[in-house]
């Protein structure tokens, strides 16, 4: 998936998928997913052509941030965020245990299983905000408990992919040499 005029980067600019020449007039819901959908779309590049041990190198001592914890922190977080306090879903977190409050970064290990389950955890949650989104009656509406907006949760989950897709551009030049755009 290498560039060829810019062979350390991922794609060349023309073939970067999210990337469109066309100017996004869309209302607001419409532009709101578009930044969101641009940030999963990172995510994916940053991690792009790995094998589970290049996906769960981490970043510098003593932290445990990895790829494959960014990952696995955004399908947490997105879980978190869209089926139990927006949905009001009342099921547990995906990557919680009561003995380690970093078990999303501290179980990224370097098992092809895991880094698989990662994936398709994170793949199921994007889907299921997806959904919601398109379904909800509008950006205003608020969590069962009336405490915070669709808007301002989805702002967040943009603020939270943005931060960490920082974090994934330093972690694969550390894997591997390869920087980001």
């Amino acid at each position: 998936m290498a560039g060829t005029k810019y062979p350390d980067m991922w794609v060349d600019p023309e073939d970067d998928p999210r990337e469109s020449d066309a100017v996004s007039l869309g209302d607001e819901r419409a532009t709101i997913m578009e930044y969101m959908r641009t940030q999963r779309l990172t995510l994916e590049l940053k991690c792009s052509e790995l094998d589970a041990a290049g996906m769960a190198k981490r970043s510098v001592e003593p932290s445990t941030m990895s790829l494959l914890g960014i990952v696995r922190h955004m399908a947490d977080v997105e879980h978190s965020w869209m089926r139990r306090i927006m949905d009001g879903q009342d099921i547990p977190r995906l990557y919680f245990d009561p003995e380690d409050r970093d078990a999303d970064w501290n179980g990224a290990v370097a098992d092809p299983v895991v880094v698989d389950e990662a994936w398709a955890k994170w793949r199921t949650e994007c889907e299921f905000t997806d959904a919601f989104v398109a379904n909800a009656p509008d950006m205003g509406m608020v969590d069962p408990k009336g405490e915070v907006s669709l808007r301002d949760v989805l702002i967040h989950l943009i603020e939270e992919y943005a931060r960490h897709n920082g974090h994934a551009d330093l972690i694969r030049e550390r894997v591997d040499g390869r920087t980001g755009q």
